[in-house]
């Protein structure tokens, strides 16, 4: 018997490690430095994620405010305005953070909405697989 409840013991223990390591495998962090190496770029520490929720920590490192938005749906050229999820305007130093839940692969726009600053390049394309 013992040996029995053991091995339920074992199981269970495996099922919850799965279980975690799904979920590990689902959540992401992604680091966005804004406003370096010039004022109006947006660096990412990745090219692309898995689908999933996916957490944006941004530090703006320029000389000015900026802000991040991820726009909602999948798009095949970057344009300067967007429906979507970002963080509140970031003055110079500061940090904020975001985060995105992608259902569907593609290629998803990100930018700073501050007027005139998509414009002047801050903008980009993250692929989502």
């Amino acid at each position: 018997m013992i040996i029995n409840s053991d091995l339920a013991q074992q199981g269970a223990d495996t099922g919850m490690l799965l279980a975690a390591s799904a979920q590990a495998r689902s959540a992401a962090t992604v680091t966005v430095t804004e406003g370096k190496p010039s004022e109006f770029a947006i660096r990412l520490g990745v090219k692309s994620v898995a689908h999933g929720t996916v957490t944006f920590k941004v530090t703006n490192k320029g000389m000015v405010p900026h802000d991040f938005r991820v726009c909602a749906k999948p798009t095949k050229t970057a344009v300067d305005a967007c429906a979507g999820k970002g963080t509140k305007t970031l003055a110079p130093g500061q940090s904020g953070s975001v985060t995105v839940t992608f259902k569907a692969a593609g290629t998803y726009e990100y930018l700073c909405t501050i007027a005139g600053h998509a414009t002047a390049g801050m903008k980009g394309l993250l692929k989502v697989t």
